[in-house]
């Protein structure tokens, strides 16, 4: 080899994009590689929730193939899943697999995975009828780990293509929830976070259509040692008695809730297919501080949707502040072919662009509001790695000085906050 010349390290890379069911599954598909000995390759686990996704899709991939010219790529996620011969046909990748076929331990032998000339090997993620549970030990370099509890969803939204990536709702039945959040608790995790595509349509599926309240019930009854529960994404108006109730009264279920809003405004939100109104946000979130003061909301909100006035983003962002939305997740509205939304008259991108800044600046203003609460005080927070932490309430710290150990909570001092963080010192 000539002096100079270098080779890229033979390993298993794993590059997620999008949500933390992806995270989670990316873990599932590390153990099935791992277990099959499946030790050069890069995967990368796509999402397709924009158009802008996917284009970070193809751009991770283009990058993979600069960094590794050697290695196999394998390519898989919601992007995939929904336009597998675009991937295919990309120089750079080697295989697609699909949704469903990711999370089966024998897609990952090599033999089976490498060989041949089947490029796509991607099946009909509607046909797909049921969800199992994964075991993991936790997720890599994280203080907390997730359980899948479901996948799919069986709403059509008429903006989101998810559903032809992910499939019709799949619940996981609870005893193995509940056996899995024991096993993670055992090993020392002290934060559990459900997670889901359509998180509160968990148990439609099971027998006798248990909710959501009652999976949370089960696990904080038969999981004593749980030290904090945490839910991912939901659906405000799927809220159960039962969820609302254990939110309202069980200490252990962190004090924050991100909630699928994506409008303020009534016209917009049944122009979507939404089942909430603005009036059912709004109560929802008084309801819910009214027995909870400590609680945080976060919010997806999609700025500039079609036929958006700008009375009606007024709406949206007046709404802001009229749940008290502290942690925004602003989605600058672009079409995703094959979705009815893309035929409906669409916002000047500009516009759109200009929308979405007002959204982000009135997070911002809302999330210092929120820091705001913790400056001068003390209180526990979970200890991540890279010197941060996370508040029950979902505020983000950095930690000044020595850290202490990752994984396990810690009391801090709060003793300013930047734009976005509060700063704190070990106690």
């Amino acid at each position: 080899m000539a002096d100079g010349a270098r080779t890229a390290p033979s390993r298993l890379d794993i590059l997620t994009l999008g949500c933390r069911l992806n995270s989670y599954e990316s873990e599932v598909m590390r153990g099935h590689a791992e277990a099959a000995g499946l030790d050069d390759a890069i995967i990368v686990n796509t999402c397709a929730v924009t158009a802008e996704a996917v284009r970070q899709a193809r751009q991770t991939i283009r990058r993979a193939r600069r960094d590794r010219p050697t290695s196999p790529i394998i390519v898989t996620g919601c992007a995939a899943q929904i336009d597998p011969a675009a991937f295919a046909a990309m120089p750079e990748v080697t295989r697609v697999i699909g949704n469903a076929e990711k999370m089966k331990a024998e897609t990952f032998e090599p033999a089976a995975l490498l060989a041949g000339d089947a490029r796509v090997r991607v099946n009909d993620i509607m046909s797909v009828r049921e969800t199992a549970a994964h075991l993991v030990d936790g997720l890599d370099g994280r203080a907390r780990a997730f359980v899948q509890v479901q996948t799919g969803c069986d709403h059509r939204c008429t903006f989101c293509i998810i559903p032809y990536g992910r499939g019709n709702s799949r619940s996981v039945p609870a005893g193995d929830v509940v056996d899995q959040v024991k096993r993670l608790t055992a090993t020392g995790h002290y934060e559990i976070v459900l997670t889901g595509v359509d998180l509160t349509s968990w148990g439609a599926d099971l027998p006798n259509a248990p909710k959501l309240g009652n999976l949370v019930r089960r696990i904080l009854k038969l999981v004593p040692d749980l030290r904090q529960l945490r839910l991912s994404s939901i659906d405000a108006i799927e809220i159960d008695e039962i969820l609302f109730e254990v939110l309202a009264n069980e200490p252990r279920i962190a004090p924050h809730l991100h909630l699928s809003f994506q409008s303020g405004d009534d016209m917009i939100l049944k122009r979507m297919k939404r089942r909430h109104s603005r009036g059912d946000a709004i109560d929802l979130c008084r309801r819910l501080r009214a027995v909870r003061p400590d609680i945080a909301f976060g919010a997806d909100l999609i700025a500039g949707f079609p036929t958006e006035t700008d009375e009606m983003f007024e709406n949206t962002l007046a709404s802001v502040d009229e749940c008290g939305i502290d942690y925004l997740h602003v989605f600058p509205y672009s079409p995703r072919p094959g979705t009815p939304a893309a035929r409906m008259p669409q916002v000047a991108r500009d516009v759109v662009k200009a929308r979405a800044a007002k959204l982000r600046a009135k997070g911002a203003e809302r999330l210092a509001m929120r820091l705001d609460r913790h400056v001068g005080q003390t209180a526990m927070a979970l200890v991540e790695n890279g010197g941060r932490a996370r508040l029950p309430d979902f505020s983000p710290v950095r930690i000044e000085g020595a850290s202490p150990e990752p994984g396990r909570p810690s009391r801090f001092e709060f003793v300013f906050r930047t734009a976005n963080e509060l700063v704190g010192r070990s106690t």
